[in-house]
């Protein structure tokens, strides 16, 4: 088992885990049943697993380098089983300001890139593909109408 734990260390130092990631990694290096509990419970006591960081650092992160949108984090984080309160913690570091001028930004990318479609269709391409960034749809169409109204 201390083979293990100096791969886990290494694994959780590389950069943040979630503590689903790291299970599935014990049981990757053919730990089972109590010894991932007890190999989860030495990392977290040893610092090199905490959840409210992964959280940040994930949120953050996916954010400002993919410029994803909260929804699509918020499930993400969902999805690899971070606890509520970690996902608010996490889903606090991103900038509101910041948040909607990386939004009007890629809806301004996004809708000049569709010239050659007629008025309507621009704007549901758009919204469609902030959409699936994970934006809110009431911000999208603040932005679109924005858009709109500065072509007109």
């Amino acid at each position: 088992m201390k083979t293990e734990i100096l791969k886990l260390r290494q694994f959780c130092a590389y950069q943040e885990r979630s503590h689903q990631e790291t299970k599935y990694k014990c049981l990757e290096l053919g730990l089972r049943g109590e010894e991932v509990d007890q190999a989860i419970a030495e990392l977290i006591a040893e610092n090199f697993l905490n959840e409210e960081r992964f959280a940040k650092a994930y949120a953050g992160g996916k954010f400002r380098i993919k410029q994803w949108g909260r929804k699509k984090i918020m499930m993400e984080l969902k999805q690899k089983q971070v606890s509520a309160y970690c996902i608010k913690k996490g889903m606090a570091e991103i900038d509101e300001d910041d948040y909607i001028a990386v939004l009007h930004k890629l809806a301004e990318k996004k809708y000049q890139s569709l010239r050659g479609e007629t008025g309507m269709k621009r704007k549901y391409k758009t919204m469609q593909y902030l959409l699936q960034r994970g934006y809110e749809s009431e911000l999208i169409q603040e932005a679109l109408e924005q858009i709109a109204n500065n072509e007109a």
